[in-house]
């Protein structure tokens, strides 16, 4: 209940944590050691990169050589010879013509989405979007037509329902060639809650039928999927399109920190001059840079991790689901297994990491659909002795409906 003084500006924060408390949604930061005895299937250290000790070394070089901070934005201090490097080397692993690096995948695509649309613009969002797409649409002032889930005849539909729109406002006939309205489709390449593919090449068929560009955020696609990790873009043969532009996270596979976009030269040089959170943001520090490019280049010369990854995730899978759970097939590296309840789902992974294994826990609001489950992320670092012990430690834990 909201209290009755004057001078207590935040009162509501105490009405919406008992509304948490009741429904079981209380989030609680719960700080690792450097040296965790957990097992852990919670992170997004796909390959097992974050610790590896030529990625850690590249790190500290990078940080003895260029500083602990970048210093400045990239347009005044903030761009070292590192940034520019890393940023050549992703555009040609990938497949694009030009790359550019950001704080965060968080940045990263709220840059790409509300620089590339805008007011008059139309953006058509996949109900299953991760969150730093849905609040580029927000920024970007553009039209968003939210359609449902991996649906690329819906896509296909919310363009043409634009395109009609033109045609009225501007008083042309039904056969007319509408004036041409800036318009994108943005998705992830793999779902950040259940591990599922986006449709790419149907989503890029989509696009192209009514001109719209298509972004696709591959932060669980990079490293994982597509020729020796290249992304599930570069798997669907739209690498390098005119009309295809890619976002990135450094922090999952490549075991850094810092986001990417990737596209056309043009793009990128209309980000630079554009992008809010590219013109007004510190640049990323140089250690995560040397560390990204490390992983980089392992990945180059070790391309084998990749598969390895889609390995234990299958394994994963074919285990639990042999043993009753409910679990989605993943199609990358995430396994998402469902809970009755966010309590249960809760308690869940309380027992888990009792029994020694960490595991996330995904619950409303973090999941659109309102189903609440585990979410394990498999490595291509786990042994079969390790994927072994984690399903043995789910499924003795497991809550009864």
């Amino acid at each position: 209940m909201l209290q009755d003084r004057p001078d207590d500006a935040f009162a509501w924060i105490d009405a919406q944590r008992e509304r948490r408390d009741r429904a079981g949604l209380v989030r609680r930061l719960s700080p690792r050691p450097a040296d965790s005895p957990l097992l852990d299937l919670a992170s997004n250290d796909y390959l097992g990169l974050a610790r590896h000790p030529q990625v850690t070394a590249a790190a500290a070089a990078a940080a003895q050589r260029w500083g602990a901070g970048s210093t400045g934005s990239r347009l005044v201090t903030g761009s070292t010879e590192l940034h520019t490097t890393l940023e050549r080397e992703l555009a040609d692993f990938c497949g694009f013509e030009a790359a550019l690096v950001f704080s965060s995948g968080y940045a990263a695509n709220l840059a790409a989405v509300s620089a590339l649309s805008g007011r008059d613009a139309l953006i058509v969002s996949d109900a299953g979007n991760h969150a730093s797409l849905i609040d580029g649409c927000r920024l970007s002032r553009a039209e968003v037509a939210v359609v449902p889930h991996a649906d690329p005849d819906a896509v296909r539909k919310a363009l043409g329902a634009a395109e009609e729109d033109t045609r009225e406002e501007a008083g042309e006939g039904a056969g007319a060639v509408p004036a041409r309205r800036r318009a994108l489709a943005v998705s992830d390449s793999v779902f950040s809650v259940d591990g599922d593919a986006a449709p790419l090449a149907a989503l890029a068929a989509a696009c192209r039928a009514h001109g719209a560009a298509l972004v696709v955020d591959e932060a669980h696609g990079l490293g994982v999927l597509g020729e020796g990790g290249r992304g599930a873009v570069h798997g669907a043969g739209l690498a390098g399109a005119p009309d295809v532009v890619v976002t990135a996270t450094l922090s999952k596979s490549l075991g850094s920190q810092g986001g990417v976009v990737l596209g056309p030269a043009r793009v990128i040089e209309h980000l630079v001059n554009t992008a809010r959170t590219f013109i007004f943001d510190t640049g990323l520090n140089p250690a995560a840079v040397g560390a990204a490019l490390a992983s980089l280049r392992l990945l180059r010369r070790e391309p084998e991790r990749a598969a390895r990854v889609r390995t234990v995730a299958m394994g994963l899978y074919g285990r639990l689901t042999a043993a009753g759970l409910t679990a989605v097939r993943p199609d990358a590296s995430v396994v998402s297994v469902r809970a009755p309840s966010p309590e249960q789902a809760v308690r869940w992974a309380a027992d888990c990491r009792a029994a020694g294994l960490l595991v996330g826990c995904f619950r409303p609001p973090s999941v659109p659909d309102g189903i609440s489950r585990l979410r394990l992320t498999a490595r291509g670092d786990l042994t079969e002795e390790q994927v072994g012990r984690a399903v043995d430690v789910i499924v003795k834990t497991a809550p009864t409906a």
